[in-house]
């Protein structure tokens, strides 16, 4: 029997998906103008321990950019002008409420993360990936800021990754595993209202 939150994430998704449709249209056509092909970006994620996805987004990089990677100063090199509003505005995240209707991701948990950090870090994401992850979160809104203040300033990918994993990953975990223990649909609603008032806020 499906439970509330798979619901209402099923429910939402599919009304979402019918009111957006001209919208993720119309982002289709202009990134194609703007970018060129591919209009989609397919990144390899984990949604438990044992079970990978492929988390849909509009692409906002460069197509010689290189495999997936943490976004810090280095990095932003490889986001196209066009990828940067995409990116600010979270336009670029509309495909994965295709992700969402297939069982991928919820409406809100912890980010689903790459699969190298959960091999690199196996005890710590068996607690992280005991839930479905999520479009937005806990980690997602508190940390957000802190994160984007503490990669700015990498001049590598090797720093960038030294940094993210140093600094970030603990400091997100500890989010995660206190959303996990204090989940509610009620605080789920909240986190999605608290996201869309961070994004009316920033644009």
């Amino acid at each position: 029997m499906m439970d509330a939150k798979r619901l209402m994430d099923v429910v939402f998704s599919v009304l979402l998906l019918v009111v957006l449709a001209p919208v993720m249209a119309g982002l289709s056509i202009w990134l194609l103008c703007r970018q060129g092909r591919p209009i989609f970006h397919i990144s390899d994620r984990m949604c438990a321990p044992q079970r990978r996805f492929g988390l849909i987004k509009f692409r906002t990089m460069k197509v010689t950019a290189g495999r997936d990677q943490i976004l810090g100063g280095y990095a932003f090199r490889d986001v196209t002008p066009t990828g940067r509003w995409m990116r600010k505005s979270r336009l670029d995240e509309l495909p994965q409420l295709w992700n969402i209707l297939k069982g991928d991701l919820s409406f809100v948990g912890p980010r689903p993360v790459l699969p190298e950090y959960v091999e690199a870090f196996p005890d710590l994401y068996n607690d992280v990936l005991s839930v479905k992850p999520g479009v937005t979160g806990l980690a997602t809104l508190a940390y957000k800021e802190r994160e984007s203040v503490l990669l700015a300033s990498c001049t590598s990918a090797d720093v960038t990754h030294e940094i993210y994993v140093r600094r970030c990953i603990p400091q997100k975990a500890r989010l995660d595993r206190h959303y996990i223990r204090t989940r509610t649909l009620l605080r789920d609603m909240l986190l999605v209202f608290q996201t869309i008032g961070e994004l009316v806020r920033r644009n």
